[in-house]
């Protein structure tokens, strides 16, 4: 029965797949108009989304509809503001992934190359389709199951593009801190190449340079690096100690792994104890 209906209708993924197509499409019209501009232009329409993040959110009242006097007031606040930036970012979505096709289309035929973990490399990837329907997914807080060799490195590229733009952060979780600091410098080109700054947040690293990392649009690290700065800057005495800037949006790389695998080993942490 389950066969003949996935025959019929097609499976889940067909499904899914079919309903994102149309916005596939839209950032393909979107890639194909954006050939004819000068590098220097490529580069402005990041300075353009983040106008239109501002002029849109600028007359927007996050307390409208909730009373002055309810105990949740800022926190429901939050939430009719996260909703309205998501609105607009899925605005957004179609010409800004294709600005990161372009920028990666052009990165490939003008044989970039950068130092990688001490190897000199040339960039050579361009999105697929099959990759622009994982950046959507990752976009929208799904998860996307891949294969390794997929390039599930660069399907980040286009989403943390997108929610940094907003100008609040956006966070990259993955597993050590050797993938940390390869994918901050490899997917960094991209970033750097259309204006927006990227950091890596490392083991040993102090707190004023951890500060840095965070201040910077996207940040990478580790799911460990991220979860103890949490749980010392909840600990944090003065303002000035806290490292973190906020939690706008951020991707989990190896998602099984870190939320299934890791999670059952919890993140203890403790201030000293005076002697008994």
């Amino acid at each position: 029965m389950l066969k003949l209906f996935e025959k019929m209708f097609g499976t889940r993924h067909e499904r899914e797949a079919k309903k994102i197509q149309p916005l596939v499409d839209e950032v393909n019209q979107h890639f194909s108009e954006l050939a004819s501009l000068s590098d220097e232009e490529l580069r402005g329409k990041t300075d353009e989304f983040r106008a239109y993040i501002q002029e849109r959110m600028k007359d927007y009242d996050r307390y409208e509809g909730i009373e002055r006097e309810d105990p949740e007031r800022e926190k429901k606040a939050r939430k009719n503001e996260v909703k309205e930036l998501d609105l607009i970012l899925e605005d957004l979505l179609p010409e800004a992934f294709a600005v990161v096709k372009e920028a990666c289309r052009r990165m490939k035929e003008n044989g970039y190359t950068f130092d990688l973990m001490g190897t000199e490399t040339t960039w050579d990837m361009i999105p697929y389709d099959v990759q622009l329907i994982g950046a959507i997914m990752l976009h929208r807080g799904r998860i996307a199951e891949m294969a390794t060799g997929e390039g599930k490195t660069l399907v980040a590229v286009m989403p943390l593009y997108l929610n940094a733009l907003a100008g609040r952060g956006a966070h990259l979780v993955t597993v050590n801190d050797y993938l940390a600091q390869r994918d901050s410098q490899w997917m960094g080109q991209v970033y750097e190449y259309l204006g927006l700054t990227v950091g890596c947040i490392l083991s040993q690293m102090s707190p004023d340079d951890r500060r840095e990392m965070y201040n910077c649009d996207i940040t990478y690290g580790t799911n460990n690096e991220f979860g103890f700065d949490y749980l010392r800057d909840n600990m944090a005495v003065e303002p000035d100690t806290v490292v973190q800037r906020g939690h706008q949006y951020a991707i989990i790389d190896e998602v099984d792994s870190v939320l299934i695998d890791e999670a059952r080993t919890p993140l203890i942490i403790a201030g000293p104890v005076p002697r008994s």
